[in-house]
């Protein structure tokens, strides 16, 4: 029992071999690809769910929602347990969690049981997910941290990019079980990968008794935000829940604050907050993904109302994930080697605006959308792994993990509002020429307000280093 709950070494030969900081990037890139996957690919059987189960999609759209909700909620926990406990040890426990309730979607016989099974399969993915960022900070030399990262985000958009097709193929084929049973196998092996190829944890937060208080305001808070974006888009819940789900977001947010202020073991740091560096990157990380997410809403509904069909609109898409995946793997001779992180922040941020922009010129055109979105993702390309790496130069490494999922959190709040912003663009101004065009108007504007969050040196509001990074 005890060997279950410690980390173990590395084989002497993995450990010493020049190549050992590539080799967990690696593993954990199969995390990162996975969790992209799984989130692109579960939409694509929304229609064979509804037609097994004889469920409505509002219904239906539980099995993504709940998942959001509980990965969200659940980030910042799991980065504070892995800073304690080890963050190997929690990431590989994750995969495992991630996998067995994968395999049990698979099996389950009706809608509330899968249901239910999303929501086990997405604490194992918050596992993962709060420990992947961490894992490759402190596996790589300080000076390679962007590079580890860049490798990262790309496995992410790859995973992205072939989810719909491969989600399609599956459900047409295999059928919608298998669009759950084909993380099994790489579950498997990326545990094992993660076994014998990652490191143990060097440096651990301070213990103490668990903040179970700041968990659920922290849950609440952000379930609440989510639900209201979700609404937004379209959720089957009355219109006048959206204000009523905001102040309940903002109220167990500043309970939130107050509480973390004041206990021992704080669940966040509030110190993090307080650094001007770490609450910049958690916006811009916020704003790219809202950037990279509303496309994925937008061009299927336009593409299509305007009558193309949707595969040729599947295809269009892929665009956006494979423009981002060749710009973060090749971000480093994209630009100057003697160009900070600030200035990759600003430029792939202001690349995607100009990408985002040039859509709004004629977003029902194919060649033109594919071309533009292209730009964009390359623009982000280089935002997003130049923004974890300043947030993450800025926080101690006992404290990694907790900052990782606070990224992740970040992140995923932005994937929620950037469906929600172009749904309600779209709603507002109609799927054809005013709605096509007002919407990546409106992604073109939170990309330059990502651009505006990018920071310099690492210093408190006060002028000082950030306590703990030398």
């Amino acid at each position: 029992m005890r060997d279950l709950l410690r980390e173990s070494r590395r084989p002497h030969r993995v450990r010493e071999h020049p190549y050992a900081p590539w080799f967990a990037v690696g593993a954990v890139c199969i995390g990162a690809f996975m969790g992209q996957l799984d989130a692109s690919i579960v939409t694509l059987a929304f229609p064979a769910l509804e037609r097994e189960f004889g469920a409505s999609l509002a219904a239906v759209q539980w099995v993504s929602l709940g998942y959001l909700l509980v990965l969200v909620a659940l980030l910042a926990g799991a980065g504070r347990l892995a800073d304690v406990a080890g963050r190997k040890l929690v990431y590989l426990y994750g995969f495992v969690v991630f996998t067995a309730a994968s395999a049990a979607c698979g099996l389950a016989p009706s809608l509330a049981v899968l249901v239910a099974c999303r929501l086990v399969q997405a604490a194992g993915a918050a596992m993962l997910q709060a420990n992947s960022v961490a894992l490759v900070v402190s596996s790589v030399p300080r000076a390679r941290m962007r590079s580890g990262l860049s490798m990262q985000a790309a496995a992410q958009a790859l995973g992205l990019a072939l989810g719909p097709a491969l989600g399609g193929v599956l459900v047409a084929t295999a059928g919608w079980r298998w669009v759950f049973w084909i993380n099994v196998p790489v579950g498997c092996a990326a545990v094992i990968a993660g076994r014998y190829l990652l490191p143990r944890t060097r440096q651990r937060g301070r213990g103490g008794r668990f903040d179970w208080p700041g968990l659920v305001l922290l849950a609440a808070s952000t379930s609440a935000l989510l639900l209201a974006a979700s609404v937004i888009s379209g959720l089957d819940l009355p219109s006048w829940s959206v204000p009523v789900l905001l102040a309940v977001a903002a109220g167990t947010a500043i309970g939130f604050w107050r509480w973390e202020a004041r206990v021992p073991s704080a669940l966040i740091d509030t110190a993090l907050l307080r650094s001007r560096v770490v609450t910049a990157g958690l916006a811009g990380a916020l704003g790219g993904y809202l950037v990279l997410f509303g496309p994925l809403v937008l061009i299927p509904q336009v593409l299509v109302a305007g009558g193309t069909g949707e595969l040729v609109a599947g295809l269009v898409l892929t665009a956006l994930p494979g423009g981002f995946a060749a710009s973060a793997l090749m971000g480093d001779h994209l630009l100057p080697r003697t160009w900070g992180d600030r200035r990759r922040c600003v430029a792939g941020a202001v690349v995607a605006a100009a990408g985002c922009a040039l859509l709004a010129a004629d977003p029902v055109a194919e060649g033109w959308a594919g071309a533009c979105l292209a730009v964009t993702g390359a623009g982000l390309g280089l935002f997003v792994p130049a923004n974890n790496t300043v947030v993450m130069a800025a926080v101690p490494e006992r404290v990694s993990a907790t900052a990782g999922g606070m990224v992740n959190m970040a992140r995923g709040i932005g994937t929620a509002l950037g469906i929600a912003a172009v749904t309600l663009a779209l709603h507002l101004a109609g799927a054809h020429e005013a709605g096509a065009r007002a919407a990546p108007a409106v992604l073109a504007a939170v990309a330059l307000l990502a651009a505006l969050t990018a920071s310099g040196r690492v210093v408190r509001p006060g002028g000082g280093p950030y306590p703990g990074r030398s």
